[in-house]
């Protein structure tokens, strides 16, 4: 593994945790606003309301006698995800991709019974999912259709794609790939793998798992180094807009992408995760500077997103 100092990987555009956290973060992110992004159910009504597309919502259980409500919310669904609603990193979230004769299924085939669902839904409201621990509610919502271009790029789970917006341009983006070290989930720390994408084009760049480059990925051997993520534009455009819905300056935007209604805003995040850095190859802050020493007045979602694909282009590493 190569190491390198600080001052090294300052003087190569690489944002440390430090610096994120003091000059973006404090500087661009004013705290009244977190609870916009901190709250995933805040987030979907905001959403709702700006005309941003986002998995169903289904049902909210508030309280502990309501769980035993959730068989008859899911009763007509395939699939349904149950999530905490000031949850973070991915924990508590609950994927059934299968309902049959009122048995559920997660993505790997295995049965959970109804007491893990009500025990866990029970974890959830006192908090043992949300950011603090403090008493929290479950959300459950639509399973996402997996959208098959992606077939064989991520095992047993809806890879996402995350952009990272600084005071509404995006800046530099990657797609998720969830593992089975990642448990089917998106998240990089759990052994996802991360894959850089041309901010112009939505195409790979350079791919990570465990901070370690792959060319192909670790589960299924699907070669990385020619994925073209469809819809980019739409998903430029709503990372873009959720700038003006949520007032953060520097901010996270997941999306996925359903086969039937497209590009779908899962969550934002007001302290995004540097490893998107080394997902893309290459340091974030000179886009950053890019952006903060712009004059002149400001710019529509749709002059933003020409600007950065203009600017903030890359080409292939692979």
């Amino acid at each position: 593994m190569k190491y390198a100092w600080p001052w090294e990987l300052s003087r190569s555009g690489v944002l440390n945790m430090n610096r994120r956290n003091i000059s973006y973060i404090g500087r661009y992110n004013q705290r009244k606003f977190y609870k916009r992004v901190d709250d995933k159910l805040i987030t979907k009504q905001l959403a709702l309301a700006n005309n941003i597309a986002v998995p169903d919502l289904i049902g909210v259980v508030h309280e502990q006698h309501k769980i035993q409500e959730i068989p008859a919310m899911v009763s007509d669904r395939t699939g349904f995800v149950i999530k905490p609603a000031k949850g973070s990193g991915g924990k508590g979230i609950m994927v059934i991709t299968k309902v049959n004769n009122g048995c559920y299924y997660k993505p790997n085939g295995h049965e959970v019974t109804h007491n893990e669902i009500y025990r866990h839904v029970s974890n959830i409201l006192s908090g043992l999912f949300s950011l603090g621990g403090k008493p929290d509610v479950a959300i459950v919502e639509g399973l996402i259709e997996f959208d098959p271009v992606f077939e064989g790029f991520s095992y047993e789970g809806v890879p996402d794609i995350r952009l990272i917006v600084f005071k509404g341009f995006p800046v530099m983006g990657m797609l998720r790939l969830s593992t089975a070290a990642s448990d089917g989930k998106a998240n990089l720390h759990q052994g996802a793998v991360g894959v850089g994408l041309d901010i112009a084009t939505g195409k790979s760049l350079h791919a990570v798992q465990f901070d370690l480059p792959v060319d192909k990925h670790p589960d299924t051997h699907f070669p990385l180094n020619n994925m073209s993520v469809p819809h980019w534009e739409t998903l430029l455009h709503t990372a873009s807009s959720a700038y003006e819905m949520c007032e953060l300056g520097y901010l996270g935007t997941d999306m996925v992408l359903d086969k039937n209604k497209g590009p779908l805003l899962l969550e934002l995040n007001a302290r995004p995760g540097l490893t998107i850095q080394i997902a893309n190859g290459k340091g974030i802050l000179p886009r950053l500077k890019h952006v903060e020493a712009m004059k002149g007045p400001a710019m529509s979602v749709e002059e933003r997103v020409a600007y950065a694909k203009k600017h903030f282009s890359s080409n292939p590493k692979f």
